[in-house]
């Protein structure tokens, strides 16, 4: 079966990434023909103002990839930029894909309104606006919820949500007096409240993705795929959309033209759930991950850091291993036995939060050992292996210019 992935190049890997994507990739590879890429074009579709450190993530996603054990060997690893015929045919693809196809795409959707929100949680937070005595270093989600309760924060948030796709897709607008009013409800100072929706009155959010090529990135995704005339695809739950669409374009094409592509399956990837240090999800901006570059002392003061059972205060305290970070950690790093002793002794208050951690620091170290022992030795010697991804990239454009004059042939043009 041919497998075909991709990451975008944003930066260091962290253990999200290794648990989420790189080890479904390590047991792709034994079993099937598989090429991962770097997307860097996609990169560019929310982040092309500034591309002065693309290269250099290029260069930190190789090493991190063949320091876990990705192997050009097995898989044909390649660069996207470098495969020109991808662009190509995304662009006849775009000629017959309905504009609606696109708007309707709920990751689309989803990443309209997460800008939308986001902004105004980086405005608010930025102004050291304290909610019901809420202290501005948290974000404004928790804030929200911790000032008015769950249920109240997931009608705001709904609220928030429908408010917006009614505005990006021309239905009432967006009400921003009831926006105003909420958010003073909610404790706000009205004069940066003002401040901030003066702002989105005037439009300047969303103008970072308000572009042709943010719209249409399903699309080369879809080329991405299809050109390799994939089987199947791994990826999460969200990512099923993409999917569908992919398959959608491939049975336009087939029926406009020639049966050319095969419609590719998903292969559901089974995602660990890995929070941050501080309990959010991992994320590079929230500066709350473990990244696999990070030497044995970073990781060990970022463990040390870890939230745990809120209610458990003292050593004494009883704790409860299901509502702790560094117990979720235990699952993965520390071996079954171990991790049944540390919840008995948790939740008897035999074993502190400390020591606790200092096994998991421990755990992750050892987990990480090889990885860094690799990524010296890629180092030391980079440019051989920037070559292997080279050498990819012109085994991916072979194959993909095949597949470009079947293309060619099947929409009459010309081939030369």
């Amino acid at each position: 079966m041919k497998i075909v992935s991709g990451m975008r190049p944003t930066g260091r890997l962290h253990l999200g990434h290794y648990f989420g994507v790189i080890k479904n990739w390590l047991e792709l590879q034994e079993k099937h023909e598989c090429l991962f890429f770097i997307a860097d074009w996609h990169a560019l579709t929310n982040k092309y103002k500034d591309t002065s450190d693309l290269k250099e993530n290029i260069k930190q996603m190789i090493i991190d990839w063949l320091s876990t054990g990705i192997n050009p060997e097995k898989s044909i690893l390649f660069i996207q930029s470098g495969v020109k015929e991808h662009a190509e045919l995304a662009l006849l693809f775009s000629m017959f894909t309905p504009k609606s196809w696109l708007e309707l795409n709920p990751t689309y959707k989803d990443l309209k309104f997460n800008l939308f929100f986001q902004y105004l949680k980086d405005f608010l937070i930025g102004k050291k606006i304290k909610i019901n005595n809420i202290t501005p270093s948290e974000s404004l989600d928790i804030a929200l919820e911790k000032a008015t309760g769950k249920q109240k924060n997931k009608i705001f948030e709904d609220y928030l949500r429908e408010l917006f796709f009614r505005a990006f897709y021309n239905q009432k607008g967006i009400d921003f007096k009831s926006l105003k009013e909420n958010l003073i409800k909610l404790g706000l100072n009205r004069r940066v409240v003002e401040e901030a929706i003066n702002s989105l009155e005037k439009g300047d959010i969303g103008k970072d993705i308000d572009t042709l090529g943010f719209l249409s990135y399903p699309v080369l995704q879809a080329a991405d795929i299809l050109i390799y005339k994939a089987d199947a695809v791994p990826v999460g739950e969200d990512q099923l959309p993409h999917i569908e669409l992919t398959r959608e374009i491939a049975r336009r094409f087939n029926s406009l033209y020639k049966h050319i592509f095969p419609e590719p399956k998903h292969i559901i990837t089974e995602e660990a759930k890995l929070v941050g240090i501080d309990g959010r999800k991992m994320s590079k901006s929230y500066n709350n991950a473990i990244y696999l570059s990070d030497d044995e002392k970073t990781v060990t003061e970022k463990v040390l850091q870890m939230k745990t059972d809120p209610q458990r205060v003292k050593k004494t305290d009883k704790g409860n291993p299901d509502v702790c970070t560094v117990f979720s950690y235990h699952k993965l790093f520390t071996d079954q036995k171990t991790v049944q002793d540390i919840d008995k002794k948790c939740r008897n208050a035999e074993i502190g939060c400390v020591d606790c951690k200092k096994i998991l620091a421990e755990n992750i170290n050892r987990f990480l050992t090889p990885i860094r022992k690799k990524r010296a030795e890629i180092e030391k010697d980079i440019d051989r292996y920037e070559k292997l991804f080279l050498e990819g990239t012109l085994t991916a454009r072979k194959l993909a210019k095949t597949t470009m004059k079947e293309v060619r042939k099947a929409m009459n043009l010309y081939d030369i």
